[in-house]
């Protein structure tokens, strides 16, 4: 059996363009894995292999590589830095023991790397902090790590100092050892020396070293106290202390250098073995019961337990469906049946590959601890539980986004439907925050997204990966309705026409429920004048007309229906009755509840050089935006605002426009507000003219 205290499962996240992936290039190459190294903007990345992360030069999807350092197995996840992807970063971080944050030397922490750090603080993510790039004119190591306290709130614990920075940058001091690493010009990882500290960084090294020393000791008081009396611990006791520290997220242990010169990769992958968790050492995960609340057991990491593992992405490529699969207890073998508990149907395991990037070796069994992908599974998606046929459980579900804009696409010719039809299919089993429906009306295919650039990206697949012509229609925002009154109505089902007759009559109270609270039902009827066996019916008719609201038949959001009163006829009154007359109820008593459209409001994080930040701020206002906050950084500003999602479209050229195309900005869904009176018009003219159309 292999040692769990050997494994490290790791990612790698940062901001679009920190150099994730060159840094998980450089690792692979460290480690052997690779011989060449492919370059991001060259296109020829190992870990970025979809045709359009290769033209982008930004990383889709999150790849997994396995590989070795310092007889310790590494399991790495690539994952994206785009906004639009960071469903892949969150299903990443779920089955991850520990991580690398990126930051740009010279950028420092920019606004997708804050929603990242916040997902692996949720998510309780050990991480290790890697300056990169201060190769670059304007790096500067120690800014970087006051932004990190100052914009994360984190703690960073700096463990190396860079010698020279920008074009002089050649290497680091490491502090504990108190040794400088000095690399050639070669650009080769391998062609370093270890030398004395020079001679201009003896007194700041010390001070550094005694900053690491003093944080470290604090995770244990005996060493804290013989510290305090002027005994130094040795360097054997302040790694076991930062361990201990960066386990449990007192501090992380914060590293520099250049990934692309191949400078300071060595000290990365030292610092992941030395200080990141083993599966073992992280708390396992809990299990739910079948509606996502925990039952208090816990999916301990040991193979000797029945099986438990979490399907975390499924993909799609040439060799057929795979299914990436971290297995947290128990053992898999080639040939074995084990058990969905979301579908609660079997599946039988037949090939098992672990993955070296688009590369994959076979492998004849898997046990806890590590991250392995299945060949041809049938009805696994992202999220499901697999596990033990004896013994069924269901590990903690992901939740994902509901998707804020939607295009519509037909193919071109006849016959790429079918061909659209099992493109789009493998698709949303990929990605579960891309939804797909089909205008009943109109016949059109409708894809759901998280924003433009997911949406974009999902129609060049389609158009290139799968060779399917399409037309493409203009984005639609995903509004929504609600109401703004309490409405006390009655309403009467009543239908004699020969034969059995129907009759329900409901008096009810509608209204304004909680924000999120989505569609709530009680019941407050006395005396049998609704039997209780009709109840859920009148809830059912209600809930299912919720779907399209009376303003301009979006879906409707926070509505509480009380019923207080009604009536019902012996002979002719049955469950279809009640049920038919709380959609005849909602149909008539929504328009008097004061409906309104609600529009989706995102959440806007701008970087704008400084000279150009008026004109930023000026445009989000006309955009009619909110300005939350501007902070100041050293290479320009920072401002986020609150801005409906219909002003969005084509955010990215105006910002470019203005900045001279050094303006960055990332967006998230936030909230649903209610829309300006001209806006609703607007939306509801539209909306009659496309039925008008149909």
């Amino acid at each position: 059996m292999a040692d769990l205290s050997k494994y490290r499962n790791i990612g790698i996240f940062a901001h679009v363009d920190a150099g994730k992936t060159t840094t998980t290039e450089r690792i692979l190459k460290l480690t052997g894995k690779i011989h060449k190294i492919g370059e991001v903007h060259d296109g020829e990345s190992t870990t970025d292999f979809m045709e359009q992360e290769a033209e982008r030069g930004i990383t889709i999807q999150s790849a997994a590589v396995t590989c070795e350092w310092n007889k310790h197995r590494l399991n790495v996840i690539d994952t994206p830095g785009h906004v639009d992807f960071t469903v892949e970063v969150y299903r990443s971080l779920k089955v991850l023991d520990g991580g690398v944050g990126v930051f740009c030397g010279s950028g420092g922490v920019e606004p997708q790397s804050e929603t990242n750090w916040r997902y692996a603080n949720e998510s309780e993510v050990a991480r290790i902090i890697f300056v990169n790039k201060l190769d670059r004119m304007g790096a500067d190591f120690l800014r970087v790590v006051k932004q990190t306290k100052d914009v994360l709130a984190a703690n960073p614990l700096v463990m190396v100092l860079p010698i020279g920075i920008e074009d002089e940058f050649k290497g680091v001091v490491d502090l504990l050892s108190r040794k400088a690493y000095v690399w050639d010009e070669t650009g080769q990882a391998e062609n370093y020396s270890i030398e004395d500290i020079p001679a201009d960084m003896v007194d700041m090294v010390e001070e550094y070293r005694e900053q690491l020393i003093e944080t470290a000791v604090e995770q244990d008081d005996d060493l804290m106290e013989a510290y305090m009396e002027g005994e130094e611990p040795s360097i054997e006791d302040i790694k076991r202390c930062i361990r201990t520290g960066t386990r449990t997220m007192a501090f992380f242990p914060t590293y520099c250098g250049s990934a692309f010169k191949n400078k300071g990769m060595q000290l990365l992958l030292d610092a992941v073995v030395d200080y990141l968790p083993a599966p073992q050492e992280v708390d396992p995960q809990p299990l739910t019961d079948e509606e996502g609340n925990e039952t208090g057991e816990h999916a301990i990491v040991s193979a000797d337990e029945p099986l438990k593992a979490l399907a975390f992405k499924i993909m799609d490529d040439r060799f057929g469906a795979l299914t990436f699969v971290r297995i947290y207890s128990g053992r898999i073998k080639k040939g074995d049946t084990i058990l969905n508990s979301a579908t609660g149907k079997t599946e039988r395991v037949g090939r098992m590959v672990e993955m070296q990037a688009d590369e994959r070796n076979e492998l004849d069994s898997a046990q806890a601890g590590d991250i392995i992908a299945i060949v041809g599974m049938k009805n696994v998606q992202t999220g499901h539980t697999l596990c033990d046929v004896k013994h069924p459980c269901t590990l903690e579900a992901m939740v994902f986004p509901e998707p804020v804009i939607s295009i519509a696409v037909s193919p071109k010719d006849k016959g790429g439907s079918e061909k659209m039809g099992i493109a789009i299919g493998k698709m949303v089993a990929e990605d579960p925050s891309f939804r797909v429906e089909t205008d009943e009306d109109s016949g059109e295919t409708i894809l759901k997204g998280m924003g433009e650039l997911h949406l974009d990206i999902k129609v060049d697949i389609l158009k290139r990966t799968y060779g399917v012509d399409l037309i493409v229609g203009e984005p639609q925002v995903a509004y929504r309705e609600t109401i703004t009154k309490i409405v006390e109505d009655s309403y009467t089902h009543k239908k004699q026409s020969g034969g059995s007759g129907q009759f329900g009559k409901i008096d009810y109270v509608i209204r304004p429920g909680e924000p999120n609270s989505g569609f709530t039902f009680s019941s407050s009827v006395v005396g049998g004048n609704v039997p209780k066996e009709f109840w859920p019916a009148v809830e059912k008719g209600f809930a299912s007309m919720m779907e399209t609201g009376t303003v301009a038949g979006f879906p409707v959001l926070d509505v509480e229906l009380e019923l207080v009163d009604g009536a019902f006829h012996a002979v002719d009154s049955s469950a279809i009755a009640f049920e038919i007359a709380a959609k005849g109820a909602f149909r008539q008593t929504m328009p008097k509840a004061g409906a309104q459209l609600l529009e989706p409001v995102m959440h806007v994080d701008v970087f704008s050089p400084e000279d150009n930040v008026g004109d930023v701020i000026g445009d989000l206002n006309r955009r009619r935006g909110m300005i939350k906050d501007q902070m100041a950084g050293v290479t320009g500003v920072r401002i986020k605002a609150d801005v409906p999602l219909s002003e969005m479209f084509g955010y990215i050229g105006s910002l470019r426009t203005m900045t001279s195309g050094r303006g960055q900005f990332s967006m998230e869904f936030s909230h649903y507000s209610a829309c300006p009176a001209s806006v609703a018009e607007k939306v509801i003219a539209d909306v009659k003219e496309r039925e008008a159309n149909k």
